[in-house]
């Protein structure tokens, strides 16, 4: 399992522990409101970034993305989850060609050589009631195929790379000011 890191100034912390100790019994809760606006934003660029970073659509990795925010009693964690495999090629824009089917994993789009999704020759092919799967034959048998799969797995892909960036540089920017917003809001001030 892959963890995202984020770093804190010291100096802000003495800051808003000053701020903290002020505020008394109110300030979980505050502290929770700014760390759920903070991750809710740094949600939107992570679902934008692995859009582009993965090639899927925006509406897949909205329902692969699973948050469970900070509550202020017994939580100050904001968690983005999410599980699963390698994800078949359906799901990356795949159309079949003459050479095989051309999907888009990554977002590159490229022809998988050999694969099919249709039935019948050329150019009378017929789509097979399988659920617009892309497949390979395993021989020269007619049975034997196997389902294609992509490559890409979204908790592998929401931790590394261009996500992780943008997760790490929301959090780092917004949350000190953040905090800051709803620990004087909570004051008074």
């Amino acid at each position: 399992m892959s963890l995202l890191e984020v770093k804190v100034d010291p100096a802000q912390l003495e800051r808003l522990a000053n701020m903290i100790g002020a505020i008394g019994k109110s300030a979980p809760a505050a502290i929770a409101r700014a760390v759920n606006h903070t991750g809710d934003k740094a949600r939107t660029q992570m679902i934008r970034t692995l859009t582009t970073q993965t090639g899927l659509k925006r509406a897949v990795i909205v329902k692969a993305l699973h948050v469970t925010k900070a509550s202020g009693a017994g939580s100050m964690a904001y968690t983005i989850s999410s599980h699963g495999g390698d994800i078949s090629l359906k799901y990356f824009g795949a159309r079949e060609t003459a050479k095989g089917v051309s999907a888009a994993p990554f977002g590159q789009r490229q022809v998988f050589a050999g694969t099919f999704m249709k039935g019948g020759r050329f150019p009378k092919r017929v789509p097979l009631k399988l659920g617009g799967e892309v497949f390979q034959r395993d021989g020269a048998s007619r049975l034997g195929i196997h389902k294609i799969k992509s490559g890409v797995y979204i908790p592998k892909e929401m931790v590394s790379g261009a996500t992780a960036a943008a997760f790490r540089s929301v959090v780092e920017s917004d949350l000190p000011d953040r905090l800051t917003h709803e620990l004087l809001r909570a004051i008074g001030g």
